[in-house]
């Protein structure tokens, strides 16, 4: 992996405040002499190196005075990356050849990954050697054809070797996640909360949105500071036995948030990344013991009860290969969960119901209850059959609510989540029933009203299936930040049609 070290002077780092996302970038002039003497044009991939920090970039290039001689501007995720200051000596040369990059061609044309180039690609991967079209091609080449158990088993392995695990002095350490599809369902901090409140140890580490309009994280962050690394995720359960935390602050399968960055891009998220993803962060996280949600429905991620069935048979193999116990739950999918979508509607509805706040979503309620009571049976705090009782008490008594707190302040403070400026009510075209909620479009429209990049915009839901409505009765409300967004999601939705069919009765 050795490249030429140039021959030329060192340039100077100058901090552009160009801001584009997580892409490395470069910008210089195109008569400098480092140009010219590597043979670099614009729009090359190149390395820049720092001291003991190397990235690979890609150059634009400008022919003004923008940027004085012998000066290399940089992008916020290069400069972040070099970790360097205004001025700092950097070099540029051809970036080495990726050898890894075999690996990945030669399954685009049939072949299946083995463990040794997997190890390879993931190694360049971390290492940031990886631009957005390789990681584009490597995460194309590993949905078709579908990885099979064995390359799962491989990619999960290869993603916890890449990062660092957390050891827990403990027999048991349960986890959880959602597979995901279903808007709301922010049952994470509810089941955490109950969790800890009866003795158990739960260091949860999650995701920012994919393709949702929010992610755990995000939703946490608007009650809590979640980048705590993993000194900060040890105090944090040493003192209440549980966390919240940002999975992407530590080094817990690091691989997996650069795909996460580009499957978003993307709009993809198949099975075999999807369960190296969940299972490389619980493993790394010492977790012993998971489970997991996994919604079904006609608009979910996973939409039969045989793709359910598939998916749980892959993670439970998958898991059992590292030693982790998986128990996987299929619940309904068919709607929303709660009322809110988006980070801070998801928010306000966890607090509605670890407050037990009249008028809390009791979907919420039921679900995170069921979920922390299979993990109360797991760990032998409750009976078989015992466990979602025991949580509902925990609920009810305040000793979740008690508990959530005091792990928000641990984390660094409890905050409180925002509201948005604007907002718009849609109605009822007429009397009737709701018959179906389109998930992917509803979560679509959230999007497009700035969720989750805004964290108080979203979709306040007002009607369920089965829900008998009259005209012009309110049955979803658009949260926006600025208004052009919300006449945005509007219009989409103008163009989409009715996300929430309503049968006349």
């Amino acid at each position: 992996m050795n490249s030429v070290r140039s021959s030329h002077p060192p340039l100077r780092a100058r901090r552009l405040g160009l801001h584009a996302q997580h892409q490395a970038i470069v910008v210089m002039r195109t008569d400098c002499p480092a140009c010219k003497s590597e043979g670099l044009t614009a729009r090359s991939h190149i390395q820049v190196r720092a001291g003991n920090k190397c990235i690979q970039a890609e150059l634009l290039q400008i022919d003004t005075e923008l940027l004085p001689m012998g000066d290399i501007g940089l992008s916020q995720a290069a400069w972040e990356l070099l970790a360097v200051q205004d001025g700092d000596e950097v070099e540029i040369s051809h970036p080495p050849a990726l050898s890894s990059l075999a690996h990945v061609r030669s399954r685009i044309f049939g072949q299946r990954f083995d463990r040794t180039g997997l190890d390879a690609i993931i190694a360049d991967v971390v290492a940031h050697r990886y631009t957005d079209v390789h990681l584009a091609a490597f995460l194309t080449a590993s949905a078709t054809p579908p990885l099979d158990l064995k390359e799962t088993i491989d990619l999960t392995g290869a993603m916890i070797a890449a990062g660092q695990r957390l050891k827990w002095d403990t027999a048991v350490v349960i986890d959880k996640h959602c597979i995901g599809g279903l808007p709301g369902n922010r049952t994470t901090p509810i089941v955490v909360a109950i969790a800890a409140a009866n003795g158990l140890i739960m260091p949860k580490t999650s995701s920012r949105a994919i393709t949702s309009p929010a992610g755990t994280a995000d939703t946490m962050e608007t009650l809590a500071p979640v980048n705590l690394d993993i000194a900060g995720i040890r105090r944090v359960v040493q003192a209440e036995g549980g966390c919240i935390a940002w999975g992407g602050a530590v080094q817990l399968s690091p691989a997996d948030d650069i795909f996460i960055r580009v499957e978003r891009d993307l709009d993809i998220d198949t099975e075999g990344q999807l369960v190296a993803s969940v299972l490389s962060k619980k493993i790394a996280a010492g977790s012993t013991h998971v489970v997991i949600d996994i919604p079904v429905g006609p608009t979910a991620k996973v939409r039969t009860t045989a793709a359910a069935d598939s998916l749980a048979q892959t993670l439970v193999a998958v898991g059992e290969h590292f030693g982790l116990a998986v128990t996987c739950m299929k619940t309904d999918g068919c709607q929303p969960v709660g009322m809110g979508i988006g980070p801070a509607l998801e928010a306000h509805d966890v607090l509605a119901v670890l407050q037990n706040t009249p008028g809390a979503p009791m979907d919420l309620r039921e679900r995170a209850a069921a979920l922390a009571g299979a993990a109360l049976e797991i760990a032998g705090v409750a009976a078989n059959g015992g466990g979602k009782s025991l949580a509902c008490e925990t609920l009810d008594s305040g000793a979740a609510w008690d508990k959530f707190r005091r792990i928000c302040t641990a984390q660094g403070g409890m905050r409180s989540p925002g509201h948005a400026e604007h907002i718009q009510t849609i109605r009822a075209k007429h009397d009737g029933v709701v018959v179906s909620i389109d998930n992917r479009n509803l979560a679509r429209v959230a999007k497009l009203a700035g969720a989750p990049q805004s964290s108080v915009s979203g979709i306040r839901l007002l009607s369920k299936l089965g829900d008998a409505v009259v005209k012009e009765q309110p049955i979803f409300e658009i949260h926006t930040a600025v208004q052009g967004e919300l006449i945005y999601a509007a219009e989409f939705l103008q163009q989409m049609g009715d996300v929430i069919q309503i049968e006349s009765t």
